[in-house]
């Protein structure tokens, strides 16, 4: 079994967790890649009982690997996404943050977890990326998203006026403060702090969430995830922010950008005795009963 380890941040308190899952990588005869930039800052604070082999770029792991542990938060694995892009490496979130609805693996489960990936008693799940095509090419080669697309204002003075079109047939001209596209995945993110509904990770659909609308009516509107979303957006200040999942870059105003599904999906291992709907009952409290707390 080879297996990458990519993560950003090493708190002094997680070291405990990280030198955990590396002994038993390691002891259960795995192969382990390491990020190199994740190496540098667990150096001389972890011990290796065997050098990794480090790892920059997806080329390095794209034949040679077959899991990457994306050691944080929710927003690590969103880091990790574009290290992964189109491999069909499946990803398995460790969550050493907070609220943890991608990373699904608690601190307190990395043994079993390792176990269970040996044992192959897993599913994996099929995520739905979006896609955003710009004339300058704001992102880049991965120009894709795993949670939403967000367009919002540069400054706290002004206010957009994004117009959106669906598969060529005009939705709305929304006033606020911005817009969301978000995917199923994203539907538990940023969307539903904006009264967006959640989305069940199969329901090949998109879901338009305005962020404090000017206009009380306007409402997040689900559509099919084959549906094309065209946005341009006007304003006083001359420019706006775009954002897919946590890059952002400031684009002028008038600029039209084409929202489509990926041609591509990202894999997410999750053990067999969890599933979506458990996940969102556990990190929500539904039915939790508060006057017995």
């Amino acid at each position: 079994m080879k297996i990458a380890l990519f993560g950003r941040n090493v708190a002094e308190s997680t070291l405990p967790f990280f030198q955990e899952l590396i002994d038993k990588l390691q002891l259960s005869d795995g192969e382990i890649f390491v990020y190199r930039p994740l190496f540098e800052k667990l150096s001389g604070r972890i011990i290796f009982r065997k050098q990794p082999r480090l790892f920059s770029v997806q080329a390095e792991i794209r034949e040679n690997v077959d899991y990457l542990f994306s050691i944080g938060g929710d927003g690590t694995i969103l880091d990790a996404v574009t290290l992964v892009s189109d491999s069909g490496i499946p990803l398995i979130g460790i969550n050493l943050g907070r609220l943890g609805f991608l990373s699904g693996i608690s601190k307190e489960e990395i043994i079993p977890a390792v176990d269970a990936i040996i044992l192959k008693k897993f599913a994996l799940d099929r995520r739905t990326l979006l896609r955003l095509d710009s004339p300058d090419h704001l992102f880049g080669e991965f120009n894709y998203a795993l949670n939403d697309l967000t367009v919002s204002k540069s400054s706290p003075m002004t206010m957009l006026t994004i117009k959106t079109w669906i598969n060529g047939d005009f939705l709305n001209s929304y006033w606020a403060d911005g817009l969301i596209v978000a995917t199923p995945t994203g539907s538990t993110a940023y969307s539903l702090s904006c009264t967006g509904p959640i989305l069940s990770p199969d329901s090949e659909n998109f879901v338009i969430t305005p962020i404090a609308s000017h206009n009380l009516t306007v409402r997040p509107i689900v559509i099919r995830d084959d549906c094309e979303i065209r946005i341009k957006v006007e304003g006083k200040g001359g420019e706006f922010l775009v954002s897919l999942d946590s890059r952002v870059e400031r684009v002028e105003n008038g600029v039209e950008l084409l929202i489509r599904k990926a041609d591509f999906n990202i894999q997410l291992l999750r053990l067999s005795d969890k599933n979506f709907f458990k996940t969102i009952r556990e990190k929500l409290n539904w039915g939790l009963d508060k006057r017995n707390c």
